[in-house]
């Protein structure tokens, strides 16, 4: 049986958000153990998931960001069964209910843009829903607080998260994890 996507969580407080192959081989330098793939398409994103199992590390592949895939479930088949993925990252609920019926770890992204956004995160994360939810943008420690109050399930932030001051607040805001491409947070 595999660990719960909150046990992995745990130890990894910074999780490396990867946007091209240098920084995917980059990420195998760091202590990162999970590695958000944003990039990629139908035809390559099957050898990106390869070379991150390769090093022993957790992939998640955000599907609205692999070319070729759209917000259908049969993306969600494809990456279960043509990459071998541990699981996907998607602002889409279907995706996410899909993902979870289908053994994968799911991550539903949020763009925190106003109140109305917070209750839209509140509502979607549901039972069999998501493990995690990942709000964007992740530097602002009232959004992440409130998000972590209202919710059962732990929070990521992303999106801006610029320097160690960044990844610092959103940890003591609550955040479980900080996601980022900023290559030389990934040894904070």
């Amino acid at each position: 049986m595999k660990p719960s996507f909150y046990r992995i969580l745990e130890d990894c407080p910074v999780i490396a958000a990867v946007k091209d192959d240098q920084a995917l081989e980059a990420s195998f330098r760091s202590p990162c153990q999970i590695i958000f793939v944003l990039y990629g398409d139908i035809c390559n994103v099957g050898q990106i998931v390869s070379r991150i199992k390769e090093e022993g590390r957790v992939a998640m592949v955000h599907l609205d960001l692999i070319t070729g895939l759209d917000g259908r479930e049969i993306a969600v088949d494809y990456i279960k069964e043509k990459t071998g993925a541990d699981g996907i990252i998607s602002t889409k609920t279907t995706q996410i209910r899909y993902a979870k019926e289908k053994g994968l770890y799911a991550i539903h992204r949020f763009f925190a843009l106003d109140s109305r956004s917070l209750e839209n995160i509140y509502k979607q994360s549901m039972p069999g829903g998501p493990d995690c939810i990942e709000i964007l943008p992740g530097l602002i420690p009232r959004v992440i607080e409130r998000a972590v109050k209202a919710q059962k399930l732990p929070v990521i932030a992303g999106g801006m998260i610029e320097s160690k001051e960044d990844v610092m607040m959103a940890l003591k805001a609550g955040a479980a994890s900080v996601s980022t491409t900023q290559q030389e947070l990934w040894f904070v």
